[in-house]
């Protein structure tokens, strides 16, 4: 049972990664650097500037945004569970 969360967890952490590299994709189309030797440092930094963009031109926040973030909290919640169910 553990095996099938750390599983699932680290499929919602590949669905993380391809939503945030999409968000700065955005985020680089409107005119920010994205510093590629420390995208991993700084990703929650585009990730609020994706979502402070998209709220100003649009009204609301962007479509990737929120998923994102569930991805990301799903993928650690099921982690930690995964980890005590193995150990």
């Amino acid at each position: 049972m553990a095996t099938i969360i750390l599983i699932l967890a680290t499929g919602f952490m590949l669905a993380f990664v391809v939503l945030s590299m999409m968000m700065v994709h955005q985020v680089a189309k409107r005119g920010v650097k994205i510093n590629i030797l420390w995208i991993r440092l700084f990703i929650f930094k585009y990730l609020h500037q994706y979502r402070k963009f998209t709220l100003e031109e649009t009204g609301k926040v962007g479509p990737l945004f929120y998923p994102c973030l569930a991805s990301v909290n799903i993928a650690l919640v099921l982690a930690v569970i995964g980890l005590i169910l193995y150990a």
